[in-house]
């Protein structure tokens, strides 16, 4: 499988979750040899070459950035579209058509692509990214191929409960949201398995 330094990966979103990379992270760290390499060898990041053929990854950005602070350097990567001929207009154009990118801040405004962070590991905290990723593990809804459900799990969260201070209100706050996640008015989001009333 085609591998890729981390350092070239290009993101195409703003923010990514810190609770959801530190876990990762831990994980990382605790293997080594053998177990190491077929962890990384799990998650292949989706690339589209982009303008003067950089590799801009379309998923798995909380993957590559735990593998950069666990000191892994390299990530296998799958090519899933060229469009390195495409002016860079064009290119973010398609890539917007094509839900491969989310220009949103923390705050679920709209960031210029001109803005966007050269490098994975340099996206802002959104704790309520983290929160749609702690949902989903809990069980609050499913996973699925829908791209960047967690993002639209996010928003939705964002707009109806307060930002964490600490740990604890993490916690707590998942507990609240699992509930949210399935009441009625999670409905017609990806993976949603509440029963409305």
């Amino acid at each position: 499988m085609k591998t890729i330094k981390i350092a070239r990966l290009r993101p195409t979103q703003i923010t990514h979750g810190e609770r959801e990379i530190r876990e990762k992270m831990e994980a990382y760290r605790s293997l080594s040899g053998h177990e190491l390499e077929m962890a990384i060898a799990e998650k292949p990041v989706p690339i589209v070459l982009g303008p003067a053929n950089a590799p801009y990854a379309i998923d798995h950005h909380h993957v590559a950035t735990a593998l950069w602070h666990a000191g892994v350097t390299r990530v296998p990567v799958v090519l899933i579209r060229d469009l390195s001929s495409l002016t860079r207009a064009d290119f973010w154009l398609t890539m917007e058509n094509h839900r491969w990118t989310y220009p949103y801040d923390r705050d679920g405004q709209r960031v210029g692509f001109a803005d966007m962070y050269e490098h994975v590991w340099e996206l802002a905290d959104d704790e309520f990214r983290s929160l749609s990723a702690s949902v989903r593990d809990a069980g609050g809804y499913e996973k699925t191929a829908v791209p960047l459900e967690e993002f639209r799990w996010a928003d939705f969260f964002r707009h109806r409960l307060p930002p964490p201070v600490t740990d604890g209100d993490f916690e707590s706050l998942v507990r609240k949201a699992v509930k949210l996640a399935k009441s009625k008015a999670a409905l017609g989001l990806p993976g949603y398995i509440g029963k409305p009333d």
